[in-house]
Order: C-alpha cells, then sequence, then structure tokens
C-alpha cells in the first residue's frame, strides 16, 4: 500500500523503520496520518515482523496533533477524534513483538502519547516532550493521562500535565519517560544495538513476555502473577525453549525458529 505521510524500509529480515513524513506541520498528527498509521499497524504480518522501529522525518518525532483540524471540532467530532487516536495507540502497544520509538526531536502532545505507546523510546539530545495541551483549553486526548502516570508516577504526570511544561530529554531521562539518551548522530545507530539485542532472543518468548506486561497494567498482585504462571508455562510448549536450554547446556549459540 502507497501511503501519502509515512515512509518505511525494512533493514532486516523481520524488523521495519516506520517514518512520518510530514516535515512542513512537523508530523502533526491528522486524520489522514491516524488513518495510515490504522493501514499500517493492521497490514503488519505478526509471523515475520520482530521490530517495529518508528521515527519522524525532519526536527520532529511529532509534534502534536493537528491543532488546525482540531480548532472547530464540535463536542462530538472531539469526542470521535479523541477515540481514533487513542485506538491507533492501542493497536501500536498491543502489537505482538516490540516496538521502540526512535525519539528524533519535539515528541509533544499526540507525538509524547505515540512514544508512549511503544515499548521502549530511545531519545536524542535534541529531543523535547510535553503535554502541552491545557494551554489549548483541552486535555491528552490520545491516552495522555493514562499512560503517563504508569511511566513517570502520579505526581509528575499531574505536574506536567496541569502546567503544559516541555522538558528536554536529560530530564526525560531522570522521570522514566525514555530508557535512553544519545546525540542526535548515535539515535539510529544505538536503536539498532537494541534490536540486534532483541533479535538474539526466542520471538516467541518475547511476545509472551511483552503479552504479560501489558496484560499486568491494572491486575492486582494475585491476579498479575497467576498470568505471568500462564504465559511461562506456555513457552515450555515451544521448540525455541527445546532449542535455547539444550545450547545453553551444550555451551553454543542458540539458533530460534519462532516455533
Amino acid at each position: 500500500m502507497e501511503y501519502q505521510f509515512l515512509k518505511q524500509h525494512s533493514p532486516r529480515e523481520g524488523v521495519v523503520v516506520l517514518t512520518i513524513s510530514s516535515p512542513s506541520t512537523l508530523n502533526a498528527l491528522n486524520s489522514t496520518i491516524l488513518g495510515e498509521l490504522d493501514a499500517f499497524v493492521d497490514a503488519l504480518d505478526p509471523d515475520t515482523m520482530r521490530v517495529l522501529v518508528i521515527t519522524g522525518e525532519g526536527k520532529a518525532f511529532v509534534a502534536g496533533a493537528d491543532i488546525s483540524e482540531m480548532a472547530h471540532l464540535s463536542e462530538q467530532e472531539g469526542l470521535a477524534f479523541g477515540r481514533r487516536g487513542a485506538a491507533v495507540f492501542k493497536k501500536i502497544e498491543d502489537l505482538p513483538f516490540p516496538v521502540i520509538a526512535a525519539v528524533n526531536g519535539f515528541a509533544l502532545g499526540g507525538g509524547c502519547e505515540l512514544a508512549m505507546a511503544c515499548d521502549i523510546r530511545i531519545a536524542s539530545a535534541k529531543a523535547r516532550f510535553g503535554q502541552p495541551e491545557v494551554g489549548l483549553g483541552i486535555i491528552p486526548g490520545f491516552s495522555g493521562t493514562y499512560r503517563l502516570p504508569k511511566l513517570v508516577g502520579q505526581g509528575i504526570a499531574k505536574e506536567l500535565i496541569y502546567t503544559g511544561r516541555m522538558i528536554d530529554a536529560a530530564e526525560a531521562l531522570r522521570i522514566g519517560l525514555v530508557n535512553s539518551v544519545v546525540t542526535p548522530e548515535e539515535l539510529m545507530p544505538a536503536v539498532d544495538a537494541v534490536v540486534n539485542a532483541i533479535l538474539k532472543n526466542a520471538p516467541i518468548a518475547v511476545g509472551y513476555a511483552k503479552a504479560c506486561i501489558n496484560e499486568n497494567y491494572d491486575l492486582d498482585v494475585d491476579e498479575s502473577l497467576a498470568l505471568e504462571n500462564q504465559y511461562f508455562a506456555k513457552c515450555f510448549a515451544t521448540a525455541d525453549q527445546k532449542e535455547g536450554m539444550a545450547a545453553f547446556l551444550g555451551k553454543r549459540p542458540a539458533v530460534f525458529k519462532n516455533e
């Protein structure tokens, strides 16, 4: 499928790098881009995918949702727009393989929310983060009030959302919003290093680990431990588990076949 605002390439088998490409608007999320993201996610083959990387073209990762489109929405239209963005980001979060955000620049509003829907966030030192929506008379609408407290705690999340202030990459690292910060030149090599580390491991086990972590989000401790036990047990029904442990005992590299 051809996309107007998305570019994709596959640097190696099972890995796709998706670039949101509307640099003249700092990659602001409008209905067209959200629709393309939705279609792109639906088209991914979970049987062949190992890692998805999402980044932005130009000075921004995503500088927010498209204010020119939102400015004249009615309450019901606002509801539909928020639901659409939240649904697309939930699809990204629920993908059965790791998703890495390579945050190259501004990640504000919907851009910060998109990054938070990814599993791992690696930021350029030039990246800037924030949820500035209250300054526009709205609140975060693509699940920011849900995911930000999960990542940084309620107190910090409330302060960032109530003030709408923008933070730099170093502060984002300090509060736990991103996993690491590198120079702009090192961003994609750093992402590639994480991708390579993931690719060395059993694909089914990585997918089960992601599912277990995501599904644990809102469970109590007993439910959470029971869920982990279930996914742990399911690993023993895979050929990759047999291969991984045989390789360890045989002191040789494992060769995983996603089986």
